[in-house]
């Protein structure tokens, strides 16, 4: 199959006439061979002026009422447009406020995405507010950091049994071992308590990084499998029913080798092929903002429906992207440089290509206020780029996969015989909404 190219539109800021309401920056847009024309509307706003007055150089009574009642509309004109913008759908504000609270690393994304006990949810909390505080230059709130320890000490001591309780049988002793590491393991609670009373914060940043690997990984034993009931429809598509670890092999034309490594979450329809070696020697094409992977050995008119999982709900949405300045966020963000999506597929932006997908090269200057892309929600991101991120930003236009190798997790990838069959390329033929 011909290799299908992306590119990357920009959207400025639009013309506007003075004092008509302006324009807000657009984003970046992945296009793949769409048949249709692509547009971006920016987010405009507009503030009524009160008119002003030419000054009198009478001194009459008259003239000085009406001086009263000038500034009085000008008051009451200012204090109306305060009320409006108070209460006129604030949702509107997503992508242009800095309180959004998107993940900003694909470890955190990831750690984030696993539905695990209420008790664990709320000890990662505390030990990602410590990895904020140490980010504050000079004094550093070391007695909010303790407290945060100690609060998720108390809490994993409290719960221990309702935390190993919801893990499988098969995977209590296992879970039993990390809650150990946890309170007193070399980088546990007790060590972070220990460094953070010697204020030595190197220390402390390294072993905060290991309790929350701790912490991740109790996580996946609490929640093994899919957190959702799979629609009927799609249940002849490949799919990854827990975490997989996926290492990728580039070769540059110079002829040195990258190994940048990718981990991905349960995803019911939308999986990369690479048992089968369909990505090895793949050529890879480099936009200003993605690195676009194309398997030129895929099935011809194989679809996969768009999956996202809205944050807060129990189940993805097929079919149907995000709206963001309605204040939906997806629970894996696209806005985390080294994030991994599926694209478009020819015919619809409600369908994915099974075989091309892309390395998201996220840049805060292209994005809202609030750093999210203006393209979130529009993609299924399965993965993130951990190991060898950096090294994204070297691959160019021509760089080749030499190999793709799924290195963790091929136990929970799920291939249904009926998966072998090619699904309909006609949208209107493909699996209805769920």
């Amino acid at each position: 199959m011909a290799s299908r190219m992306a590119t990357v539109v920009l959207a400025g800021a639009l013309p506007v006439p003075p004092r008509a309401p302006t324009a807000a920056a657009g984003g970046t847009k992945f296009v793949v061979w769409t048949k249709r024309p692509s547009f971006h509307h920016g987010i405009r706003c507009g503030v009524a002026r009160a008119p002003r007055s030419r000054p009198q150089h009478a001194s009459s009574p008259s003239t000085a009422e009406e001086g009263v009642l000038e500034l009085l509309k000008s008051a009451v004109a200012a204090i109306a447009i305060i009320a409006q913008i108070s209460v006129a759908l604030p949702a509107n504000a997503v992508l242009y406020s800095p309180d959004t609270n998107v993940p900003r690393t694909g470890e955190l994304a990831l750690r984030r995405a696993i539905p695990a006990n209420p008790s664990m949810k709320t000890i990662q909390n505390s030990l990602e507010d410590i990895s904020y505080l140490l980010r504050i230059p000079q004094r550093k709130p070391y007695g909010s950091m303790e407290g945060d320890v100690k609060k998720a000490m108390q809490i994993a001591t409290e719960n221990k049994e309702a935390m190993l309780a919801s893990m499988p049988a098969e995977l209590k002793e296992k879970g039993s071992e990390l809650y150990i590491t946890l309170l007193e393991g070399k980088g546990g609670l007790q060590t972070l308590l220990k460094y953070i009373k010697d204020k030595d914060n190197d220390r402390l940043s390294v072993a905060l990084a290991s309790s929350l690997d701790t912490i991740a990984e109790l996580e996946l034993l609490q929640a093994p499998g899919l957190s959702f009931l799979l629609p009927k429809q799609y249940l002849e598509y490949p799919r990854l029913t827990g975490r997989a670890v996926v290492e990728f092999t580039v070769e540059k034309g110079d002829g040195s080798t990258f190994f940048p490594t990718a981990g991905g979450e349960p995803k019911s329809a939308a999986t990369i092929q690479v048992l089968d070696g369909a990505y090895d020697g793949a050529t890879l094409k480099s936009v200003s903002q993605a690195i676009i992977v194309d398997s030129e050995t895929g099935k011809k008119g194989y679809t996969l429906p768009l999956e996202v999982m809205p944050a807060g709900q129990f189940e993805p949405l097929y079919r149907s992207p995000l709206s963001i300045q309605d204040g939906e966020l997806p629970v894996l963000p696209m806005s985390v440089y080294g994030s991994v999506a599926m694209s478009h597929s020819e015919d619809s932006d409600e369908y994915s290509s099974p075989t091309q997908f892309f390395f998201y090269l996220y840049d805060k200057r292209n994005s809202g206020l609030g750093g999210i892309s203006f393209e979130e929600g529009q993609f299924s991101v399965f993965g993130y780029a951990t190991d060898g991120r950096d090294v994204l930003s070297q691959i160019k236009a021509g760089d080749k996969i030499r190999s793709a190798k799924l290195i963790q997790g091929r136990e929970r990838l799920v291939l249904p015989a009926a998966a072998s069959a090619p699904a309909p390329a006609d949208p209107t033929l493909a699996p209805a909404e769920s």
